[in-house]
């Protein structure tokens, strides 16, 4: 079979190499594909085949088949010698080959166009590098686990390609049919003739939306190149009617052209917005357990609120870029602001001074739109209006809270971060708004705060200055414009604005003034770019939306845009973010290094004076230290609970004694000790001692206890540990001390409970043994003596020294003294002669006393006698009472049987007993108290104090002060800048 289909193809040669048209050319054989003649010729090596010459002054060719176009007409093959030659089998095959080819050639075509597209849509697509996470890590070890070389291998090879050729036997058998379809003038040859033109018109193949931006840009700098040129003519001769016109009709189909590829930006700007709040959002509900990095914005922020915490002598914090916002007051500075941060998040007012401190907002993207303080955790949603309201509001407080008493304006910075789908990532810091008069109920100084706070943040080199103008005013009133121009007088951070651009066009009655401010002609200062915005109607009601509609109508329906007065990339705010956008993070790449090598600097000579300084300590910040000393603190209350019951009691008993014992002496034994029987001395006794309990005894009793407890409290705080002792903690734990006695307070119950406790042990008369009795007589011995000596004090000082200190000591007495000591000597002659008189003196005995002195010359007033009485019977009294108690020390058997039939009475030694088993059970109760309770709330009330301290940054820095500290603050502050502008770099450096 193969041998008569090669024979065939043979007869087929010959015939085609010996047909003659009058031209000399080679045979049709060789014009054949490679794999043809490999068919036709098996033994032809396809090796040694060599083209033949083109010739292209008789040879029509396509570009992707080669095969020859012209007519030609093909044999009626059969086996043997063919009479009549017509080749219609070479012309079918050909055309046969020519379907192939045009579709390998579209094919090709396509991938090429496809590739084509796909390039030019990837440099439009923005770099998710950083959400490759997001692909699965299996995608990325594909080369891995599939082996694309056995796979290459399994490939088919030429021989298996030949195999998949169509077969020209069935190809013979369905030539008549075909034959018909295929003559001259039939629909098939009219159908071919429609695929070559189709595959001509697959080169201008559809390329979608960006094809339409592309041709469209190729338009638009066609009409800018068509409008420049008639201008230049135009200008050169006289215009013409038609030339204007024609010149009309280009700007206005430049300006729809423009608008055209705006709206067609817009929308792929919003579908890129969609999708990449998708992905934001699929990692904001946590599907994926890899954690989000920290976006680079957010990184700088971070750095920029550190450094404006940063309080020391290396002032570097300035250096660093940020987008500064002055402007004259009410000139739309917060409006602008607002229409880049897209939403009205700051609070207004018409005509009012309402950004009374720098206010610094970090834009960065994110799934929500959302705004969060940097000393808060809540998350303020920008699309209800309840949160709107509730973050202006909130902004408000902080202002008016920042400013000092006295003051309109503030230096402290307001630090807010909105995030949100499509935002610019910048830092932007609106200032106060300059003003030019002081007007009632401002400060003196608010013009010249002003001024300082807007140079102190442009002086800054590296600070971008957007410097926005009001449009509705006359230029000739801008303040602010020369003050930029003194900062940046060369204009190489300088981004102007002109505002209200709506308001301008109706108000100016010459719109070329506009074109010079926006050209930079009109003012002295200098400018990177130039920008006109619209941002609203002056409503504050309205939304960013309409607000950003309305700015899109009227630029669209402006003169100023169609008379070229302004160019399309100047307006809206849209551009304007953008370009402040570019201009930030390249100021940022441009110097955030040169400002990491000084912190680095800064650290290392910090480091050195530490070194040089303390050798031996840690390097502990302020924060560190106060937890340090709190840890101490609390131990320190710890201690408390160790102390034992025996050492509670025994203070609280002596306490209360030194506190009372007055009280029992002056009040109650000694006008008891006055009466005639114990009948009534008992009675007496009772009824004093009712009284006291009732209403003194508790609460000097819980006095008593507070004080001792204070005592302790005290004692452990203060007391100095040795070597470990740190004094920069003293200052520290007085402070908590103080605060805490002042927050504690005692149990209100404890005087209740305590009362009936302390009645019950009053009334109470039996005494069950010796040991007590003996241990009563020693503490009311103990008692007496003490006031015994008091006494021979007081009357010591009442008549001065006596001969052997006035002989050893050289001392004499005064004149009072001498009166006191002879009315003395003469009162001491009025005991001897009764020694029983009462405690008190009649007035015939004084008189008696007074007519003796004055016979001896000593003129005296009868109140000096009773004064001077009082004191010498109550040295008696107590003299004769320690004489009763050592009688008393054998009255217990007396005491047993009541002193039936016994002279002795030792009612004053069962009193002293009560008083005694009465402060030994208030020391207990009171011990159970403390150690109970008190004790306890102490130290919560500690514990309380120092949570607020650690609150309370203004504290710990009065607290916490010193060379050290303040050194180990500087020197963790710049560590943790040069961190962080380490990091920031890094992340810098692989978005790049």
């Amino acid at each position: 079979m193969w041998r008569t289909r090669a024979a065939a193809a043979c007869v087929i040669c010959r015939s085609l190499t010996n047909s003659s048209y009058g031209i000399k050319r080679k045979s049709p054989l060789q014009n054949l594909h490679l794999v043809s003649r490999s068919i036709h010729h098996p033994y032809y090596p396809s090796s040694k085949f060599q083209r033949p010459p083109l010739r292209i002054s008789i040879q029509q060719f396509s570009s992707l088949n080669r095969l020859p176009l012209h007519k030609t007409k093909l044999l009626n093959v059969k086996h043997g010698y063919q009479s009549h030659r017509n080749f219609w089998l070479a012309r079918l095959a050909s055309r046969l080959l020519k379907v192939r080819y045009l579709i390998l050639g579209s094919a090709v075509g396509g991938g090429y166009t496809a590739k084509k597209t796909y390039e030019q849509w990837k440099d439009m697509i923005p770099d998710l590098e950083e959400y490759k996470w997001i692909v699965p890590d299996f995608i990325w070890e594909l080369d891995e686990l599939v082996d694309f070389e056995k796979l290459l291998k399994a490939l088919p090879d030429a021989d298996d390609l030949a195999k998949l050729m169509p077969d020209f036997d069935k190809i013979g058998e369905s030539l008549a049919s075909l034959k018909g379809f295929l003559s001259p003038g039939s629909p098939g040859e009219t159908a071919f003739r429609a695929t070559d033109q189709g595959y001509d018109n697959d080169k201008q193949f559809k390329k979608g939306l960006l094809g339409e931006l592309i041709l469209l840009q190729q338009q638009i700098q066609q009409h800018e190149e068509e409008a420049r040129r008639a201008a230049g003519f135009s200008s050169q001769q006289k215009r013409k009617v038609s030339d204007k016109e024609k010149i009309d009709q280009l700007q206005e189909e430049l300006l729809r052209t423009q608008l055209k590829y705006q709206r067609m930006l817009e929308r792929l700007e919003k579908e890129n917005k969609e999708l990449r709040k998708l992905v934001l959002q699929r990692d904001d509900k946590g599907i994926h357990q890899r954690k989000l990095k920290k976006s680079l914005i957010d990184m700088y922020s971070e750095v920029l609120d550190i450094l404006s915490d940063y309080d020391a002598s290396y002032n570097t914090q300035d250096h660093l870029p940020r987008v500064v916002v002055v402007g004259d007051q009410s000139a739309g500075k917060t409006s602008v602001l607002e229409m880049i941060a897209q939403a009205r998040i700051f609070p207004r007012g018409s005509g009012e001074m309402m950004t009374r401190s720098p206010v610094k907002v970090t834009l960065s993207e994110g799934p929500h739109h959302v705004a969060l303080f940097k000393d808060s955790s809540r998350e303020f949603d920008l699309t209800k209006e309840e949160d709107l309201a509730a973050l202006r509001n909130e902004i408000e407080i902080r202002m008016r809270n920042s400013v000092k008493e006295g003051c309109t304006v503030s230096t402290e910075t307001i630090s807010l971060s909105v995030k949100g789908p499509g935002l610019q990532r910048m830092v932007l810091v609106d200032l106060p708004g300059v003003i030019s008069t002081v007007t009632s109920g401002m400060a003196p100084d608010t013009k010249e705060t002003i001024f300082s706070i807007s140079k102190a943040y442009m002086q800054n080199p590296n600070a971008i200055i957007l410097c926005i103008q009001d449009g509705s005013v006359d230029a000739e009133r801008s303040i602010v414009t020369d003050l930029v121009s003194q900062m940046d007088p060369q204009g190489k951070r300088t981004i102007f604005v002109l505002t209200k651009v709506d308001l301008a066009e109706k108000n100016v009655a010459s719109p070329n003034r506009i074109q010079q401010i926006i050209e930079g002609k009109l003012f002295p200062m200098k400018a990177l770019g130039y920008f006109a915005v619209v941002t609203g109607k002056g409503n504050s009601s309205e939304s960013i939306e309409s607000i950003k509609e309305y700015e899109e109508d009227f630029f669209q329906n402006s003169k100023l845009l169609k008379t070229s007065m302004l160019k399309a990339h100047q307006v809206t705010t849209k551009n304007l973010s953008l370009a402040v956008s570019d201009c930030f993070w390249k100021m940022v790449r441009e110097s955030v290094e040169q400002q990491a090598d000084a912190f680095k600097a800064t650290r290392f000579n910090l480091e050195t004076e530490w070194k040089n300084n303390y050798p031996r300590l840690r390097e502990l910040d302020r924060n560190e230290l106060f937890e340090k000393a709190k840890n101490e603190i609390l131990d320190e209350v710890i201690s408390l609970t160790q102390v034992t019951p025996k050492h509670w009691e025994e203070m609280l008993e002596k306490t209360l004694w030194e506190r009372v014992s007055t009280h029992v002496i002056e009040n109650i034994y000694l006008p008891a000790a006055q009466t005639a029987n114990s009948g009534t001395f008992n009675t007496t006794v009772d009824i004093k001692l009712k009284q006291w309990t009732d209403k003194q005894l508790p609460n000097k009793a819980v006095e008593v206890a507070w004080e001792t407890l204070q005592e302790e409290f005290s004692r452990f705080m203060t007391e100095k540990k040795g070597k470990e002792h740190d004094d920069i903690f003293d200052k520290l734990k007085q402070a908590v001390k103080e605060e805490t006695i002042k927050r504690h307070k005692w149990n209100e119950r404890a005087e209740d409970s305590l009362r009936v406790i302390q009645h019950n042990a009053l009334e109470d008369r039996s005494i069950s043994d010796k040991q007590q009795w003996d241990a009563a007589i020693h503490f009311m011995e103990e008692t007496l003596q003490s006031r015994l000596k008091d006494t021979e004090s007081v009357i010591e000082d009442m008549v001065g020294p006596n001969w052997k200190k006035r002989w050893l000591y050289w001392v004499g007495r005064t004149k009072e003294q001498n009166i006191r000591n002879e009315t003395k000597n003469e009162l001491e002659k009025l005991i001897k002669c009764n020694e029983d008189h009462p405690a008190y003196l009649a007035n015939d005995e004084v008189t008696t006393v007074r007519k003796n002195l004055e016979a001896r010359g000593v003129a005296v007033d009868p109140c000096l006698i009773k004064d001077t009485w009082h004191q010498i019977y109550r040295r008696y009294f107590l003299k004769s009472a320690l004489n009763h108690c050592n009688l008393c020390r054998r009255g217990f058997y007396y005491y047993q049987r009541h002193f039936v039939d016994s002279e002795l009475e030792c009612n004053d030694i069962v009193l002293f007993w009560r008083i005694q088993r009465m402060l030994a059970i208030t020391a207990n109760t009171l011990r159970q108290q403390l150690t109970n309770t008190e004790v306890r709330r102490l130290e919560k009330n500690v514990k309380e104090v120092l949570e607020d301290f650690a609150e309370d940054s203004e504290k710990k820095v009065m607290l916490l002060t010193g060379k050290r500290v303040q050194l180990a603050e500087d020197l963790k502050k710049v560590r943790e800048i040069q961190e962080k502008l380490e990091a920031f770099i890094e992340a810098l450096h692989q978005e790049k």
